[in-house]
């Protein structure tokens, strides 16, 4: 992990000697968690997660519009020796306009893909897979915004895969102030095999899109917020050279409602099942509904904690539940110093 570092602050300090950067700052944000998980429907999933992960970055400000960005994000797991066993570094150009976002390294997946539904990418990403390794662009306005992005999970080699995550997520407002929106997601992994062929190996497509109609109830109730949605959910299966794609079908609905530190989320799910391979499992069932109960104990400009209980039920299984508390912070980017451009 020091070496690692000592390398971003070479790779830092030559970036800046080799150009007139404007401005240098730094950024130091942080999870923790608490995650237990009592599932009978899923014994291999009943577990507890938790750790901590803290991340630090610093940011060579070119222009208002360009950006490059170099830091570390590193996980402890309570309780696992030695410290900080596994360390994701951080390093991507960042462009940002008032309309565009482009993103291309490995940059950090929250606030850019954390909005998908857990039926297509699984929470548990948050803690174990943080960074995006790939592309990302959004372009967004007033009516919207739409995202489309890649996130590279494996390079292939002579033993291990090569596999790919790309995929489409936005959300379309017919009038900005109006309540209805639509919101889409959709994601595929696609999984070929090492350099070296296995024999019987085939390469795997794997993915899920939803479709959601949304009402926005904004301060027209008691609630500080309150939102419905309801959609359809497609998944994706295919073994090239051995079966086309299986494409199974449901609906799915949900309901959020907050006031004041206390909120509520439910989704509902009906149809087929679904084997999405970076989704979550409960959705393999035919009915699922999931209730989550959030308490926000605390709120403050940089720092928040969250209790959340999650009730699941699903067929023959209507006890299995989830207790979580997770902490995060953030500072938001503090300058550091100004460069002036000599030439």
């Amino acid at each position: 992990m020091i070496k690692k570092f000592y390398l971003i602050i070479f790779f830092l300090t030559a970036a800046i000697t080799a150009s007139a950067q404007h401005s240098v700052d730094v950024n130091v944000s942080g999870l923790g968690f608490l995650d237990n998980r009592e599932y009978k429907a899923f014994t291999e999933r009943s577990r507890t997660y938790s750790g901590m992960r803290t991340a630090i970055d610093f940011g060579l400000n070119i222009d208002s519009l360009n950006h490059i960005i170099i830091g570390i994000n590193g996980i402890h797991e309570f309780g696992a020796k030695p410290y900080f066993l596994k360390v994701d570094p951080v390093a991507y150009y960042k462009f940002e306009s008032h309309k565009w976002l482009f993103n291309a390294g490995m940059f950090p997946r929250k606030d850019l893909l954390s909005n998908y539904p857990r039926a297509i990418l699984n929470d548990t990403l948050m803690y174990y897979r943080p960074n995006v390794e790939g592309l990302l662009t959004r372009y967004q306005t007033e009516y919207g915004y739409e995202t489309l992005w890649l996130d590279w999970t494996s390079r292939q080699t002579p033993t291990d895969r090569e596999q790919f995550l790309f995929g489409l997520a936005g959300k379309y407002l017919p009038n900005p102030n109006g309540p209805f929106y639509l919101s889409h997601y959709f994601m595929l992994l696609h999984d070929a095999g090492p350099a070296v062929a296995i024999p019987g190996d085939h390469i795997r497509d794997n993915g899920a899109a939803q479709i959601r109609l949304g009402y926005n109830f904004g301060k027209k109730t008691m609630f500080d917020s309150l939102s419905v949605e309801a959609g359809g959910m497609l998944s994706l299966e295919r073994t090239r050279s051995v079966s086309g794609f299986q494409k199974p079908l449901g609906f799915v609905a949900s309901l959020y409602a907050s006031y004041h530190h206390i909120a509520i989320f439910d989704e509902f799910y009906k149809g087929e099942g679904h084997d999405v391979t970076y989704g979550d499992a409960f959705y393999r069932k035919k009915i699922y509904n999931r209730l989550d109960i959030i308490y926000t104990p605390f709120l403050f400009k940089h720092i928040k904690g969250q209790f959340v209980l999650s009730l699941h039920q699903s067929p023959g299984q209507l006890g299995d539940s989830q207790q979580a508390f997770r902490i995060t912070y953030d500072l938001g980017r503090k300058k550091l110093f100004n460069f002036k451009d000599d030439n």
